[in-house]
C-alpha cells in the first residue's frame, strides 16, 4: 500500500505491526463493595406454628413447664412440712397429689390462650401483640367466670396487665439483639482513580 509507505507511522515497520491496531489502555475501575445484608429470617424474630397446630403446641408446652414447676415447688413444700423421719416420702406425696394439678390448670391456661389468640387472628387478619394482650385478658376472665362478674373483671385485667409486660419485654429484648447483630457497612476507600498513582 502506497499510503503506508508515505506513513512516517508506518515507514520502517513489519507488515504485521502495519496492520496490527494498537489497543487504548483500559481504565482502571475503582473497586466495588457489596453491603452484605442480613437474611430476612434474622429480623423476623422467632415465627410459631400456624394456628390449628399452635393451640397443641402451647397446651403441651404449659403442661410440662407446669408439671416441672409444680414437682419442684411441691417436693420442697412437701418436705419442710412432713416430720423430720418421713420428709422424702412426704415430698414424693406432695408431688404425687398436687403437680399433676398444677400442670393441669397451666394446660388448661394455654390451651384457651392459643385458642383465643388464633381466634383474633382470624376476625382481625393480622398478628400481633395485641391479639396475645386481648387472648390473655379474655382467657383470665374466662376462667374466674364462676367468681361472679367482679371476680372475672379483675381476672381480665390481671392477664391482660401480665400478656402486656411480657409482650413488651419481648419486643424491648427483641429490638436490643437486633441492634446489637445489625451489619456494619464497610468504609469505603478513597477513589482510586484520584490517587497520585493514576494520574497521568
Amino acid at each position: 500500500c502506497c499510503c503506508c509507505c508515505c506513513c512516517p507511522r508506518f515507514r520502517g515497520a513489519s507488515p504485521i505491526a502495519r496492520h496490527t491496531k494498537k489497543k487504548p489502555p483500559r481504565a482502571t475501575r475503582a473497586p466495588q463493595y457489596t453491603t452484605i445484608m442480613a437474611a430476612p429470617e434474622a429480623d423476623a424474630g422467632f415465627q410459631r406454628d400456624p394456628c390449628p397446630w399452635r393451640i397443641l403446641d402451647d397446651f403441651g408446652g404449659a403442661f410440662a413447664m407446669g408439671a416441672i414447676g409444680g414437682t419442684v415447688w411441691h417436693s420442697v413444700r412437701g418436705y419442710r412440712s412432713s416430720p423430720r423421719n418421713l420428709r422424702f416420702s412426704g415430698a414424693l406425696s406432695a408431688v404425687k397429689m398436687r403437680a399433676p394439678v398444677l400442670a393441669g390448670s397451666f394446660a388448661v391456661w394455654g390451651g384457651m390462650f392459643s385458642t383465643f389468640d388464633c381466634c383474633l387472628i382470624a376476625l382481625r387478619g393480622k398478628e400481633d401483640p395485641w391479639n396475645s394482650i386481648a387472648s390473655g385478658a379474655i382467657t383470665g376472665g374466662t376462667l374466674a367466670a364462676r367468681s361472679g362478674l367482679r371476680g372475672s373483671a379483675q381476672a381480665a385485667f390481671f392477664g391482660g396487665v401480665v400478656l402486656a409486660f411480657i409482650e413488651g419485654l419481648g419486643i424491648l429484648i427483641h429490638k436490643y439483639t437486633t441492634k446489637q447483630h445489625k451489619p456494619i457497612m464497610p468504609e469505603l476507600p478513597a477513589d482510586p482513580l484520584s490517587a497520585p498513582s493514576y494520574q497521568r
